[in-house]
């Protein structure tokens, strides 16, 4: 999947520059695809963000890479960008790093019930994760999970 390929040849890239490749989508379109680069520092207590210097740094990194590999066929834009304050939580080290916080997620297949839950982070066990909901406690599997994100505004 050119995803997973992009991801293995670009994060180390990221890595080199001193930060963290927090997600990737490539989103292809007719007249040219785009590729969105959504990066981290690589420092999880660093409390300092990301700037616009920072993903101009990547971005110029990145394209080097991309122009060396050619590994998207045809025209596309880079785009280089903060995951944000409610970032998408989608491998099981982003729910560790966030094991505390407010999330939202929607679910593939509904479980007791429903799709869409929301609360607190309490745990990541090896193939789920533990939230605490307003009336108690859930476990969900994380391969089920169709999207999360933090929720600080909860």
């Amino acid at each position: 999947m050119l995803r997973d390929q992009l991801r293995e040849l670009l994060a180390p890239v990221v890595a080199g520059l001193g930060y963290q490749l927090w997600e990737l989508e490539y989103l292809p379109r007719s007249g040219g695809g785009m590729l969105r680069l959504y990066i981290d520092s690589a420092d999880e207590q660093s409390a300092a963000g990301i700037s616009l210097d920072d993903c101009e740094r990547v971005s110029r990194g990145v394209s080097e890479t991309l122009d060396a590999a050619d590994p998207i066929p045809g025209h596309y834009t880079l785009e280089v960008s903060s995951p944000g304050l409610d970032r998408v939580l989608r491998t099981r080290a982003h729910f560790e790093r966030f094991a505390g916080e407010r999330v939202r997620l929607e679910m593939m297949q509904p479980v007791e019930g429903r799709k869409r839950f929301s609360g607190r982070l309490l745990g990541v066990g090896a193939s789920d994760i533990t939230l605490e909901l307003e009336n108690g406690r859930i476990s969900l599997p994380i391969d089920d999970i169709h999207r999360a994100r933090l929720a600080p505004d909860m």
